[in-house]
């Protein structure tokens, strides 16, 4: 039985499941829960100063043994001082997003680092892959964060990808679960990542209010907007609405820019500002119903991906 495969041997985890380096949500004790569990945990620099990053990295090391890596957006504006941070640590690897990925992995190549880069285009993985990343996540329109503005769902997405590289490809968006995975790998991934299912998960750094309504949200709760600013799938409350609103009385970019002001994202997933705060989160949350230990997740995950494998094989054949 096959025990590694291309995602597993170039990250050194027992799995191929990758936990998403989410803002606000993805500190130091996700990541190491994570990594310790068998996947590899990232944590999110986007929500975080340069001195914070470097306390995150440091405890995420005395924490685990085994091999976690960092997100890193590149619209952030201190994005040199992390890039210098994660080398000085030592951070094996890095996932970079949001941004042109020639524009560093050269240099952290030349450091010795693992680089995958998220993207959500053929266009854009075939560009990474040139610019010699190590890897892509493929991210369809279904999830949260920083989507694309193509709106290709992960369906589409990830068999295109995997057919135009010739690098492995993570898939991501609406993946939670161990069907998901098991339906992604069939569409030619190496492996996952999962950004919605570990934001309910004990470990979590984000506000206990918004991981509950993230378990309480249904089908349609979440829409994806402010494309002009970066490509976001926001739950449906109060700021929303009020987005929604500026949209139909045809707002500027800087209109938006001034509606979203600073620490939106914060103030509504860090604080639990459950009304005027931004709620990033993917459409596969109507299927979480419950906040587990990250450890927990990995397994559940793991062990589904394994019992829906085996049922395979009881699929007619149509010879």
């Amino acid at each position: 039985m096959e025990t590694a495969n291309r995602v597993t041997r170039l990250f050194g985890t027992r799995y191929p499941l990758v936990q998403a380096g989410m803002i606000w949500c993805s500190g130091w004790e996700l990541a190491s829960t994570v990594s310790n569990a068998g996947g590899l945990g990232l944590i999110g620099s986007g929500s975080m100063y340069p001195e914070v990053l470097r306390e995150h990295i440091r405890k995420c090391k005395a924490a685990t043994d085994k091999p976690f890596g960092v997100n890193v957006p590149m619209l952030y504006p201190a994005v040199e001082e992390h890039m210098a941070t994660i080398i000085e640590e030592g951070v094996p690897i890095v996932f970079t997003s949001a941004g042109n990925p020639a524009t560093w992995t050269a240099k952290l190549k030349e450091q010795g680092r693992t680089v995958v880069h998220v993207v959500s285009s053929v266009k854009f993985a075939l560009r990474a892959q040139t610019a010699g990343v190590d890897a892509v996540v493929a991210e369809g329109f279904e999830a949260g964060g920083h989507n694309g503005r193509e709106e290709t769902t992960t369906l589409v997405l990830v068999p295109l990808v995997a057919k135009a590289l010739s690098i492995p490809v993570i898939a991501a968006g609406g993946i939670a679960d161990g069907r998901s995975m098991l339906a992604a790998m069939c569409l030619g991934a190496d492996g996952v990542q999962m950004g919605s299912r570990f934001v309910c998960s004990e470990e979590a750094s984000a506000h206990l209010a918004f991981k509950q309504l993230v378990v309480d949200a249904g089908e349609g709760a979440t829409t994806l907007t402010l494309k002009e600013l970066a490509p976001v799938r926001l739950i449906h409350n109060k700021f929303f609405l009020d987005v929604k609103d500026a949209y139909t009385k045809g707002a500027s970019v800087e209109d938006l820019k001034m509606l979203l002001g600073r620490a939106r994202a914060k103030r509504g997933m860090f604080e639990g500002d459950l009304e005027e705060g931004e709620l990033e989160i993917g459409q596969v949350s109507a299927a979480i119903d419950r906040i587990m230990p990250a450890a927990a997740i990995v397994d559940e995950v793991m062990a589904e991906y394994r019992k829906e494998l085996q049922a395979l094989k009881e699929l007619p054949a149509f010879a």
